[in-house]
């Protein structure tokens, strides 16, 4: 990797590292390309992204961004796990790591907050964005069928009084 490529590898973590909700640092302890790759498919699957970093460029990358606080992390054969959704990231790679003893969660951060392994175990525990969205539109959609519901029954209450009593005229 010449100068030129390293300058263009730091920019472009440093543009991440300003978009991005959460940052993830693992430390890879020998997976095989296809553990490599399955762990890149279900990053993406989350709506995250996966990337070995140079432990140099990315300490070079972090700096001046929210994320300084985890250039301490990057020791040894450490990879990042990024999304914007603050869960997303963090959720994929703890999974990951429950079935493959070969990925380990160092820290990471959210926002300008650095979080050990525990940290980011408990936010993968959290629901995402979209589960939070879901519940609330449920939230919102409940009372509105319960009043639609509450408004139709004295109608149906005096449709079955009326129809009560047209049998026993009837009979």
């Amino acid at each position: 990797m010449d100068r030129s490529q390293k300058a263009d590898s730091v920019a472009s973590l440093n543009a991440v590292f300003n978009e991005v909700g959460v940052v993830v640092v693992t430390r890879n302890l020998g997976l095989t390309v296809a553990q490599s790759t399955t762990l890149r498919t279900k990053m993406r699957e989350a709506g995250a992204s996966y990337k070995v970093a140079k432990n140099r460029l990315a300490k070079l990358a972090v700096k001046d961004t929210d994320y300084a606080g985890i250039e301490d992390l990057f020791t040894g054969p450490t990879a990042l796990a990024y999304s914007v959704d603050p869960v997303a990231a963090a959720k994929a790679a703890v999974d990951f790591a429950k079935t493959n003893d070969k990925l380990e969660i160092v820290g990471g951060a959210l926002g300008s907050t650095v979080l050990n392994a525990d940290g980011i175990k408990a936010l993968a525990a959290m629901p995402s964005l979209d589960e939070l969205r879901g519940k609330i539109v449920g939230l919102i959609n409940a009372p509105a069928t319960k009043v639609v519901q509450l408004v139709n029954a004295p109608a149906s209450k005096l449709a079955r009084v009326f129809g009560a009593y047209a049998a026993k005229e009837a009979a």
